[in-house]
């Protein structure tokens, strides 16, 4: 309220008759009531109130209400408070994000390393943020971890790190937790010898490891861990890994059912075009030992780099081309993928692609979920499709810009006969306007 607004109200309320003036005292009385009150409100929350709103705060506002009262300290210092906790390392000259406070951290692990039990490490693109995350490692000697991710926000720059450092450091936590269930190393110098610790020390817990984008690790550090941990139920890695061998090995009668396998499909090389083929017989391996698996691949290949994908039965369940898909490709795909349940196709170029799509709608029986961005697609092929996938399409994320209108369809009936067919309202997504 405005002060000029203010005034006026004062003044109705001093010349209203009817107000009678309270006596001297009654207002300062009735604040130090009210301000007890609430101060006996706060202080006498239950401690599992207390904790559970702590787990929100960022470190610092932790640290700060700690110092509010007797009770807030004693949760501060809950040993459950600090089961899961994140490491924010950055350089503030080259990051927006704030970083964890030096001597916070030193604090923690000297006062909670053996509480901590779900730990990530998120740095930034510098060099120096990835060293101190290693460092900070190599002193969780005295811990239980169950879970441990090591996120770069930008580009990869624990790829930057020495190698041995990265390493020692890591190796320091797979001796000493015991109790490993999920690990993220993605774009680490994580190595097959370290992979060997990982699985001599945690090989009862492990239940997913991700560690895509590693050039150190081979096939054979895979089937170590392929081999030993008996509880593996989801792993991703990259295709240069991945092989007819490792694939048997996943479908060995003494080796459990995985759920899930992310296969991330990048360029080993700038201008690979040639990439080894799965058998189809290792394919079938796995899906009569694991029926149930679902194996995701990430594509980030260019058209000519396609040669050697979807000749024969892929059991592929989720497929993503994060930069282009061809014709040709997304015709095999129709052909050869019929366990296919989610398709999101990023790019493609100016040919329209309705015969493969509705290949795709007649051949691939789960298919719920599609994505389609960058490509173009009829408006008629477009309502084909969705008439062919019916109801069972729960998910469908198309840009306006895809469809093209023809001599039946406008893009003002399109939404009309693809809700329709779909039982629910359904409109294409557009670009938004800044």
């Amino acid at each position: 309220m405005k002060r000029n607004n203010l005034s006026v109200v004062n003044k109705i309320v001093r010349s209203s008759p009817a107000m009678k003036k309270p006596k001297v005292g009654f207002y300062s009385s009735l604040n130090h009531t009210h301000m007890h009150t609430v101060l006996l409100d706060w202080g006498s929350l239950p401690h599992c109130v207390v904790l559970h709103i702590f787990q929100y705060l960022p470190l610092i506002d932790r640290a700060r209400a700690s110092s509010v009262c007797r009770k807030w300290n004693e949760v501060f210092h809950i040993p459950e408070l600090w089961r899961k906790f994140e490491f924010e390392l950055n350089q503030s000259a080259t990051s927006y994000f704030k970083s964890t406070h030096p001597d916070l951290i030193q604090q923690i692990i000297k006062k909670h390393a053996t509480h901590l039990q779900y730990v990530s490490f998120k740095v930034d693109s510098s060099t120096e943020s990835a060293e101190a995350a290693c460092d900070l490692l190599s002193q969780l000697v005295n811990c239980s971890i169950q879970t441990l991710g090591l996120i770069s926000t930008a580009k990869p720059s624990f790829m930057n790190v020495s190698k041995s450092h990265f390493v020692s450091a890591l190796t320091v936590v797979f001796v000493n937790s015991k109790s490993l269930s999920s690990i993220k190393i993605e774009d680490t110098p994580v190595d097959d010898p370290s992979l060997k610790i990982l699985v001599a020390n945690n090989s009862d817990t492990l239940r997913l490891l991700k560690m895509s984008s590693c050039p150190h690790v081979s096939s054979d550090g895979i089937l170590c861990v392929a081999d030993r941990c008996q509880g593996l139920r989801e792993l991703a890695l990259n295709y240069y890994i991945l092989s007819d061998e490792l694939l048997l090995a996943l479908s060995s009668e003494t080796h459990v059912n995985l759920e899930h396998l992310r296969i991330d499909v990048v360029s080993e090389n700038p201008g690979q075009i040639e990439f080894h083929s799965i058998k189809k017989q290792s394919w079938d391996a796995l899906i009569k030992h694991s029926p149930g698996v679902n194996v995701v691949m990430y594509f980030f290949l260019y058209e000519e780099e396609f040669e050697a994908f979807f000749k024969e039965e892929t059991p592929v369940t989720h497929l993503y081309f994060g930069r282009s898909a061809s014709k040709t490709v997304l015709g095999r795909i129709g052909l050869n993928c019929s366990r296919l349940i989610e398709l999101v196709v990023c790019a493609n170029g100016l040919q329209t692609l309705d015969t493969e799509l509705i290949c795709i709608a007649e051949h691939c029986k789960n298919l719920t979920a599609l994505g389609l961005s960058q490509c173009e697609v009829s408006c008629r092929a477009f309502i084909e499709f969705v008439r062919l996938c019916g109801k069972r399409l729960t998910q469908l994320s198309v840009m306006e810009d895809v469809l093209i209108p023809d001599d039946e369809y406008s893009l003002d009936k399109v939404h009309t006969e693809v809700s329709k067919h779909l039982g629910r309202m359904w409109f294409p997504d557009v670009l938004p306007v800044w």
